[in-house]
């Protein structure tokens, strides 16, 4: 048993964060030591797996060679009114608990702490390391306290001193003795995504995969089995540009919380590619359960949601994509509160023109009912269709073509033209809160598109907004992908044929 290295102090206090989404709020963790019967207590609006922790620090004191006070243990989680999930405060109660017994030095008022403690007294890996140690740094801590294997990941925040504990023991020992932080990966590397060389014909669908690479609009492809679909869709991630530094620490924070992040490569630095199955619950897609997770949509942030079989898809799953399809970000609002999580993500959605697949197919016959195609294709709302910017056919493919070999260009070439495109919006942009042009708010679509069209593109806007009916988001959408396509073609100004192409791609009778 370990000798006490101070005196009895009875009241102990230490920091630590209660996790609100992908952002981090400071939590008080205090501790009394008072007299009367033996009794631990944790009071201050905890869940189950912080009421639990009383058996685990119990364990884990006793185990690390510590002394487990045989008196009355009152701990507090400050602000009561927040509710702490998780068992991210096991840490942090064990210290305020030895710190209030005298058995180890009060040297954690600078500090903020974090971690899973087991029966022995080792610290198990937590979920949300980042964000607690993005909080560190904005509060103002000069050190985070986290499991040791945690290190890499709290190492990617500025501003803060990282230190890493593998057992509670090493508390008795000064923080020079303890494990060095690991070091930071400078990347995490996803699946590698197919080369659009590879996919034969479908040039006019590429096309369109270039403008919603870059400007950031959403896609839906329509075909029948077989035409390529799925292919293309998984080729889009090489025609993106790499994750901004800003960007790539705040899609790590929310695979922080997810608890998706690599340990040995915690950072990431390719767009997320998300490809969830048309069964997905609605908290699976958009978040949520009983402890408030991030969902598909968020998983996607910056990147690429992939919804395949797009009618499949039940109708409140679909629907309550609208929001974040509008605003960037979706709200899940419980008894207890709400969490908000970041979802600003390109979707891109393939679906067959009827339940068997072959409704105008060139070689197969269609045995749908006429009633049964207009069912199906009626699956996603009107409101939906209309929050999509871009629409092309993918018919099937000539089996001469097919037999060929890929004559197409390759993903870096498009992806060049991408980079450049990005670029001048990034220019364009300055100073905004939108990223691309498809983030462009009403006035910046009256400044950038309506303010900079060739007057001879006029006549053809009014005509399209006559002839197709187009509501005022897909007006605002069309000058949004015109911009798009006078970028990639290097105009500042949105020329006839910018618009001509973006009109193309609307869906004929939907608006």
């Amino acid at each position: 048993m370990r000798q006490h290295e101070g005196p009895h102090v009875s009241l102990a206090k230490v920091r630590s964060a209660a996790l609100r989404g992908i952002e981090g709020i400071p939590v008080d963790v205090e501790c009394d030591i008072g007299s009367g019967l033996p009794a631990f207590n944790v009071v201050g609006l905890p869940d189950t797996a912080v009421q639990e922790a009383r058996e685990r620090v119990r364990a884990a004191i006793k185990n690390a060679g510590f002394e487990f006070p045989l008196r009355r243990i009152t701990v507090n989680l400050a602000p009561a009114d927040v509710r702490k999930e998780g068992p991210i405060y096991d840490l942090p109660i064990a210290v305020a608990v030895l710190v209030a017994s005298g058995q180890v030095p009060d040297r954690f008022q600078d500090t903020a702490l974090i971690g899973e403690l087991s029966l022995d007294g080792r610290l198990r890996h937590v979920a949300g390391v980042l964000p607690f140690t993005a909080m560190c740094a904005e509060e103002g801590f000069a050190q985070a306290v986290v499991p040791h294997e945690d290190t890499a990941e709290a190492g990617l925040v500025a501003g803060v001193r990282v230190m890493g504990l593998e057992t509670l023991g090493q508390l008795a020992e000064p923080p020079e003795s303890w494990p060095a932080p690991l070091p930071p990966s400078e990347a995490m590397s996803g699946l590698e995504p197919h080369d659009l060389s590879t996919v034969h014909g479908q040039e006019h669908v590429k096309r369109a995969m270039e403008v919603a690479a870059a400007g950031g609009h959403n896609l839906l492809m329509q075909g029948p089995p077989g035409a390529g679909k799925t292919l293309l869709a998984r080729a889009l991630p090489g025609l993106l540009t790499p994750l901004h530094a800003s960007e790539a620490i705040e899609v790590s924070k929310v695979y922080s919380v997810a608890g998706l992040l690599s340990r040995e490569n915690p950072l990431l630095r390719d767009r997320p590619f998300r490809s969830p199955h048309h069964t997905i619950s609605h908290a699976g897609l958009v978040g949520g359960g009983s402890s408030i997770r991030p969902g598909e949509v968020s998983l996607a942030h910056r990147g690429v949601l992939f919804l395949d079989e797009f009618p499949e898809f039940s109708t409140v799953a679909l629907e309550s994509m609208r929001e974040p399809l509008e605003s960037g970000h979706v709200t899940i609002s419980r008894a207890r509160g709400s969490v908000t999580f970041p979802a600003r993500f390109l979707l891109v959605a393939a679906m067959n023109p009827c339940p068997c697949g072959y409704y105008g197919d060139s070689l197969r016959n269609c045995t749908c009912p006429e009633a049964s195609v207009s069912r199906y294709q009626r699956r996603v709302s009107g409101p939906m269709m209309d929050r999509i910017d871009l629409f092309a056919d993918v018919p099937r493919v000539d089996l001469k073509e097919l037999a060929g070999e890929p004559s197409g260009e390759r993903s870096e070439t498009v992806r060049a033209r991408v980079i450049e495109a990005r670029a001048r919006q990034s220019a364009r942009l300055e100073g905004s809160r939108a990223l691309t042009n498809a983030e462009m708010n009403p006035t910046e679509v009256r400044k950038h598109c309506q303010e900079t069209m060739s007057p001879d593109a006029q006549p053809l806007l009014n005509t399209a907004m006559q002839q197709l009916g187009l509501s005022a988001r897909a007006f605002h959408r069309v000058l949004k992908v015109a911009r798009t396509v006078a970028d990639l073609a290097g105009s500042d100004r949105i020329e006839t044929v910018h618009l001509a192409e973006s009109i193309q791609y609307r869906r004929r009778g939907a608006d």
